[in-house]
């Protein structure tokens, strides 16, 4: 059976997993998102379900007719159900614990099956095989007398069960008679029944995950959708250090044997801002919060110098890009790639996108920090790296590795660094400060409408002085520099429209790069489309756009980066940050209001 997208994530903010549709998982990684894949059979070119197999852990049922699968209602808890031709049904429930414990969160590098008989007597095996040194070997296995532990990866795991430890040891065919629980942690001692404890669990897990949804202001329609895809984006934070990953994967292709395989398990500010400020509409602010102290510590970092468009989730400034030699890659498409060359990339659309992220704490009262003077003082610094940068040249938000130019969208995001901060000012009464922040913001926006705007073509371009389309002139709107009215706007719009569309999806530009022509669209630019559409009056378009959109989600209902404009298959890392802020930002945007139904 050829790898699919259709994969579940589940999480706990700590700890992530990604679960195909015969309840196996085959992608995780330790001791943090960015580290080791212990469980990796998803960049493998063999079926998961082959003796072979390894990099995966599946509870393997004996003559199976079907499976169903879904999450459990308002949480990252996956239930599946492998029902055999006998009758016998097995249910599975995966998740991450992610619980207050003591007065702190209680999220371990932990993950917990409950396997559980619902009807007749099935037959199953469990194969826990990891891997250690990206696919280079399995792990060494010891056993205790409930416990087996896995050494030799990043992280020594112990896998803690009721279940006779011979039957997992061995990979044995046994009869389920009775519920049996597996704590997959660290290399400690578990502390009582360990049925019990994860019953427990499983209950404070659940209450968790449906309280914090509870806090989320949701548009009437699409309801589900929005659900779903903020409780992925909160399952792509790594909270112990406030960082947003792009993906939870590395080296999904963005089209069949393409070589765009890109490592996005890592914290680029830009995807981070589009990520809290979609958070933002629902009223997630805890994420911006936690987001905030870690862009805090790379500002401090920077002092005032150069800000890289992407670190590590721990901070770390370096990301060597190397090829892991003993993965083939999803479907035997590889390289698979560690790192990103993108740190050393001059992208100047990450200085705006560091204070966009932190306007709202100048004025956001509900806060546990909002941000004060110093704060300020601090992001100085960075708004004048913005203007001193606005009109040269860089690698753009497409991170193009051979090329430079002007980018339009770099310079309009140093521009909004500059208003932004003379917004604050007001706030915090600086006059001087804010008249000074307004003339610089007021100075950059007279070069680039001087600058980015084609005159021949009646449109603004991608690149000063020049005459490329690329999507992200559809922000222009987003960020505010343009309203959405202005006739240079909709002729912007119908150029964008024309040149980059295929069918139902929008290219980010139709040019060659580094890699030839995109043969993939990117699901992100349109959702950015149906935005303008809707803000040009276009609602109904807009709406049979956006439902064309969610009926290419997975059965988890989440979106990779790319998609096929050929066939409509998804393609990319996922599952994608950006994706899933277009879906709540147009479900936002589109639905009707709630007194529609008062």
């Amino acid at each position: 059976m050829a790898q699919s997208l259709d994969l579940f994530p589940i999480g706990n903010c700590m700890a992530s997993a990604l679960i195909d549709r015969a309840g196996r998982f085959v992608w995780s990684c330790a001791p943090r998102v960015d580290g080791d894949p212990f469980f990796c059979a998803l960049l493998s070119d063999a079926d998961p379900a082959a003796e072979t197999a390894q990099g995966m852990w599946s509870i393997d049922v004996e003559d199976v007719r079907q499976i169903r699968q879904t999450y459990l209602r308002n949480t990252p808890i996956l239930s599946t159900e492998i029902e055999d031709i006998h009758g016998g049904t097995v249910e599975i429930i995966d998740f991450c614990p992610r619980y207050y414990r003591s007065g702190r969160m209680y999220r371990p590098l932990a993950f917990v099956r409950l396997v559980r008989p619902v009807a007749g007597t099935p037959r199953v095996r469990v194969r826990l095989r990891p891997m250690a040194n990206w696919g280079e070997k399995r792990v060494e296995v010891t056993r205790g007398s409930n416990h087996i532990r896995y050494v030799g990866g990043e992280v020594t795991f112990r896998l803690t069960t009721d279940a006779p430890v011979s039957h997992i040891e061995c990979e044995r065919l046994f009869r389920l008679e009775e519920p049996l629980t597996m704590f997959l942690g660290p290399d400690e001692s578990f502390e009582g029944d360990v049925a019990v404890a994860a019953s427990q669990m499983l209950k404070e897990t659940t209450d968790y995950w449906r309280r914090w949804v509870r806090t989320l202001s949701v548009p009437l329609d699409w309801q589900d959708v929005v659900i779903r895809a903020a409780i992925t984006l909160k399952l792509c934070t790594y909270e112990e250090t406030g960082a947003i990953v792009a993906a939870l994967t590395t080296s999904l292709p963005e089209h069949a044997e393409s070589g765009r395989n890109w490592d996005y398990r890592y914290c680029w500010l830009r995807d981070a801002y589009y990520v809290v400020q979609a958070l933002n509409r629902l009223g997630a602010v805890d994420i911006l919060e936690n987001y905030l102290v870690y862009l805090r510590n790379l500002v401090d970092s920077a002092k005032g110098g150069h800000v890289q468009p992407v670190y590590g989730v721990g901070l770390e400034p370096s990301l060597t890009e190397w090829i892991a030699p003993h993965l083939p890659g999803y479907r035997g498409m590889g390289p698979v790639r560690v790192g990103n060359q993108a740190h050393e990339h001059l992208q100047h659309d990450v200085y705006g996108q560091i204070i966009l992220s932190t306007t709202q704490a100048f004025f956001d009262e509900r806060l546990l920090r909002p941000a004060t003077l110093d704060d300020f003082r601090a992001l100085e610094p960075i708004a004048q790296r913005a203007y001193e940068l606005h009109d040269q040249a860089d690698a753009s938000l497409w991170e193009f590795r051979g090329r430079e130019a002007v980018h339009t969208y770099s310079s309009v995001m140093c521009w909004a660094a500059a208003d932004r901060l003379a917004k604050a000012a007001d706030r915090l009464g600086l006059v001087d400060r804010a008249v000074y922040w307004r003339e610089r913001a007021d100075a950059m926006r007279a070069t680039i409408e001087s600058r980015a705007w084609n005159e021949d073509l009646g449109r603004f371009a991608a690149t000063f002085d020049g005459d490329e389309l690329d999507a992200s002139l559809l922000q222009l709107i987003d960020v505010r520099f343009v309203p959405p009215q202005d006739p240079r706007m909709a002729a912007t719009v119908a150029a964008v429209e024309k040149g980059l569309r295929r069918g139902s999806y929008m290219l980010r530009y139709a040019i060659p790069d580094d890699f030839g022509e995109p043969q993939s669209a990117f699901n992100i630019c349109t959702f950015w489309l149906i935005e303008a559409m809707h803000l040009a009056g276009r609602t109904e378009e807009a709406r049979q756009l956006f439902e064309e959109m969610l009926n290419r989600r997975t059965v988890a209902g989440l979106l990779s980066e790319d998609i096929s404009f050929e066939d409509g298959e998804l393609w990319g890392n996922y599952p994608q940050t950006y994706s899933l802020v277009g879906l709540i930002n147009c479900a936002m945007l589109l639905s009707r209001p709630w007194t529609a139904v008062r």
